[in-house]
């Protein structure tokens, strides 16, 4: 058994807790290049925020005008963290967005506490989130946090719209649907990554510290779902700070089971028409 696959122990405390640690961590080599590919980000878009980067995947495109790289997109293809994909959410399955969370050293926002279907046009609402730590993520930098089951009931809780400057994200769940009590502090040292379903409670709290935490983000949604572009519209609309309408999909492995994703094994995908 390699590092990348799964034990039947963490298979089972993804579907108790909705989220695993895996035991497979990033290459020393990856991890250093990746880290380079974000010095690189950084210093094409000096006037952007860091806290948040949406999509550095697309080359062009996006509501924060980011300009990306497609060596982001092959960091999302990471073979082994497909592998581990695999395992969670079957053997069909596409990149739908990527985020980096700079979180800078002294000034990183909050994220309040939020589920992710919360504002996302995935019907039925399907999603692994890998998380990839480019930095240690501790407590005091503001290392990811959840709710450890909460997303057994698989629903969406009430959440109202918060456009505090103070936090890196505008959904926030109502204090009645959760108890931060029980919250579970997600520490990874750099090259370690998290998995995390698409109903689990989570946020993380601001970087006081000295030292940066940055992480990279890809979603990866079973193509027995559809990503809803009417949907995406109108909520790209409520929020002003999502492209869902234009978002480029992008197929990782086999097919498009729903046939509503306008992606196939062996057909371009908008991403790669542009890129």
């Amino acid at each position: 058994m390699t590092d990348a696959v799964l034990s039947p122990t963490e298979l089972a405390h993804y579907e108790r807790e909705g989220y695993v640690i895996p035991r497979w961590r990033l290459p020393d080599t990856l991890l250093k290049r990746m880290r380079a590919d974000l010095d690189d980000l950084l210093a094409a878009n000096p006037t952007l925020g860091q806290d948040s980067m949406i999509c550095p995947h697309i080359v062009h495109g996006g509501t924060q005008g980011l300009k990306g790289d497609a060596r982001w997109l092959e960091h999302a293809r990471v073979p082994e963290v497909l592998d581990l994909v695999t395992q969670l959410i079957g053997p069909d399955f596409l990149l739908w967005g990527t985020t980096v969370f700079g979180k800078p050293a002294g000034s990183g926002k909050r994220i309040p506490w939020h589920q992710d279907g919360e504002y996302w046009p995935i019907r039925p609402l399907a999603t692994c989130t890998a998380w990839i730590a480019l930095d240690d993520a501790t407590r005091e930098n503001g290392c990811l946090r959840v709710i450890p089951g909460s997303h057994r009931e698989r629903k969406v809780r009430h959440h109202q719209q918060n456009d505090s400057p103070t936090l890196a994200l505008n959904q926030e769940l109502d204090q009645g649907e959760y108890d931060e009590r029980d919250a579970a502090d997600i520490v990874l040292e750099a090259g370690q990554l998290s998995l995390h379903d698409v109903y689990l409670v989570h946020g993380s709290e601001p970087n006081l510290s000295p030292k940066r935490r940055a992480g990279f983000v890809c979603r990866y949604m079973p193509t027995t779902s559809v990503f809803d572009r009417a949907l995406g519209a109108e909520l790209q609309i409520r929020s002003g700070r999502v492209d869902f309408a234009t978002r480029p999909l992008v197929m990782m492995r086999g097919v498009d089971k729903s046939g509503g994703n306008g992606v196939g094994r062996d057909s371009p995908t908008l991403l790669e028409q542009r890129a």
